[in-house]
């Protein structure tokens, strides 16, 4: 299946989905469940299809892109797409892989004015380095997509939350401090902040249980979101996870609900079910894969009926499959 078939099936699924114009969007925390598309980008020469898979499983959907400062084979310095920070020279920039792929879905969006549905897509930006150059270079690129764009004013304070102002597109990046220097405090107050970051887990107190799931601060105008491995759920790790129970589902809940009270949107990343030779021809990482589809999807069921707003998976289509034949408990 090529780009331009993913992308007119996407549209299809877009305006059928939209059905009557409204102007409410459903986007807060825990009004949604949707697929992350954990490292929906080619690695190593490899899995070029990760984003058309992506989007060929309809829409609202998050997609994650890792993102690296390096030099193209003209040797100027560029954002490109990739995992690894040695580069290896044929990396696909940011702009290439990633905007002009999703243009026609967004502009789509924009055309119908319905949007109930916005963000239609959530784009996760992993930085695998963190120089002010790239961090300059990625502000520059979202300010000519900022039509598109999610944001806030800047407020004078950071506690202080701005309401959002939503469109199709909603920018989501890590929880490190220099991310917040750049995107946040060195943005005027009143110009719009472009993307939110996540927020670090409240400090640990001499009353906090050992045994308690970590518990968040509160949202700010910049950090608007948690992201967590699977291990503070089941902290035996994805490969050692026995039967899924009812103690595991009582922690879930607590964290997703701590979340959601903070004013916060929830990730946990990667819930996969794979055969070990699956996960190697993928390129998914053993430490992520339950062994079993069967295994992956009682998760993805829990995450579901928790309310956890961004599941990550490499396993799309399957996840994709589960959250749209269910409803989500609310």
């Amino acid at each position: 299946m090529n780009m331009r078939s993913v992308v007119a099936g996407a549209l299809v699924v877009l305006l059928t989905a939209c059905g009557t114009p409204r102007s409410v969007p459903q986007f807060e925390p825990g009004d949604r469940v949707l697929v992350d598309a954990h490292n929906a980008y080619p690695e190593n020469g490899r899995h070029e299809d990760r984003l058309t898979r992506a989007l060929a499983t309809g829409i609202p959907l998050a997609i994650e892109q890792d993102l690296v400062w390096c030099p193209t084979a003209s040797g100027a310095f560029e954002v490109l797409v990739a995992h690894d920070t040695a580069c290896r020279g044929d990396e696909p920039t940011l702009r290439q892989y990633f905007f002009d792929a999703v243009k026609p879905i967004v502009d789509a969006a924009s055309a119908r004015g319905v949007t109930d549905q916005w963000p239609v897509i959530t784009l996760n930006l992993d930085f695998k380095m963190d120089p002010p150059e790239l961090h300059h270079a990625v502000w520059n690129l979202l300010g000519e997509y900022e039509t598109w764009l999610t944001t806030a004013a800047r407020t004078a304070t950071p506690d202080t939350l701005a309401p959002l102002t939503v469109g199709p597109l909603l920018v989501l990046t890590g929880q490190a401090d220099a991310q917040q220097v750049s995107f946040h405090d060195a943005v005027a107050v009143g110009r719009r902040l472009r993307l939110f970051g996540a927020v670090h887990d409240a400090p640990v107190t001499r009353d906090t249980t050992p045994s308690a799931p970590p518990a968040p601060m509160r949202a700010t105008n910049y950090r608007r979101w948690w992201n967590h491995p699977w291990k503070v759920v089941e902290p035996e790790g994805q490969p050692e996870a026995g039967d899924w129970t009812a103690g595991d589902a009582a922690r879930l809940s607590q964290v997703v609900t701590a979340a959601h009270a903070a004013g916060l949107w929830i990730r946990f990343y990667t819930l996969n079910g794979a055969t070990a030779t699956e996960a190697t021809t993928q390129g998914w990482s053993p430490t992520y894969n339950f062994g079993s589809l069967a295994a992956a999807a009682t998760r993805w069921q829990a995450a579901r009926d928790a309310g956890v707003d961004f599941i990550a998976t490499d396993q799309y289509e399957s996840l994709a499959g589960a959250l749209h034949t269910a409803t989500v408990r609310r």
